[in-house]
């Protein structure tokens, strides 16, 4: 069910073209638009959609992000920062110009290509997983945080393996921002028994993953960093609107 509200002066060239867009993704899914709402207000400046997606599936086989057990290994897909770069790429474009060609921050908005996390998510069930978090808004160490604490457990991960985009890098940098407290919709965490055997075939399907640690027993949830040991800390506001903001 889509809910779109659209800005006046929206023509409906432009509707049309956001359905058909639509209609593209459901069709590589297999499921099927069944309704919704489009209305032109005042209330928004920019279009504005809102997706209720309605499955079913057998009780016995919900993947919760609650599931993670000590022991297992923690999988991330693709890399941190990928949805607040391409945002962050396309809003303010042109202060990044001031520093970067237009080949780079074209390359950071195309990030958006990577935005799903079905693929996978299937190649994950195959494997065997027992969580599966996406990382939204509050970044990969949001994300952490919300698996240790929906599981009740800890765990330990090495910042060092958490992969980035030179372009996440760089804009970051830019607007003195933490990547990994960035918005990171396309990034998926998997918890596992098989964490090696889960990367070599997401990298197989051409999915960049890595093991970036270990769920562990007790409530401690620690970053390393070389030396370094650092206590995670609970979600905070996303880093995108420090700047998105002023």
């Amino acid at each position: 069910m889509l809910s779109i509200l659209l800005p006046e002066g929206v023509g409906e060239t432009e509707l049309r073209t956001l359905i058909q867009e639509a209609e593209c993704i459901c069709r590589q899914l297999n499921i099927e638009i069944l309704g919704g709402h489009t209305e032109v207000t005042k209330a928004v400046n920019q279009p504005v959609v809102t997706a209720t997606g309605i499955g079913k599936t057998k009780k016995n086989e919900i993947i919760k992000t609650s599931g993670a057990k000590p022991g297992q290994e923690i999988v991330m897909t693709k890399w941190a920062g990928i949805e607040g770069t391409a945002i962050l790429a396309k809003a303010k474009e042109q202060e990044l110009l001031a520093k970067y060609p237009a080949g780079f921050i074209d390359g950071a908005k195309r990030m958006l290509d990577f935005i799903s996390v079905v693929p996978e998510a299937k190649i994950a069930r195959t494997v065997g997983v027992s969580s599966m978090h996406d990382v939204t808004e509050g970044g990969i160490f949001g994300a952490l945080w919300e698996i240790g604490a929906a599981s009740r457990a800890g765990m330990e991960v090495d910042l060092q393996k958490i992969q980035l985009k030179q372009e996440t890098v760089e804009i970051c940098e830019f607007f003195d921002l933490n990547p990994y407290m960035l918005i990171s919709g396309g990034c998926l965490l998997i918890v596992t028994d098989h964490g090696n055997l889960l990367v070599d075939s997401l990298k197989e399907a051409g999915i960049p993953a890595a093991v970036i640690g270990r769920i562990k027993e007790g409530n401690d949830r620690i970053i390393i960093n070389g030396e370094e040991r650092r206590y995670l800390e609970p979600p905070k506001a996303d880093e995108l609107y420090k700047v998105m903001c002023k």
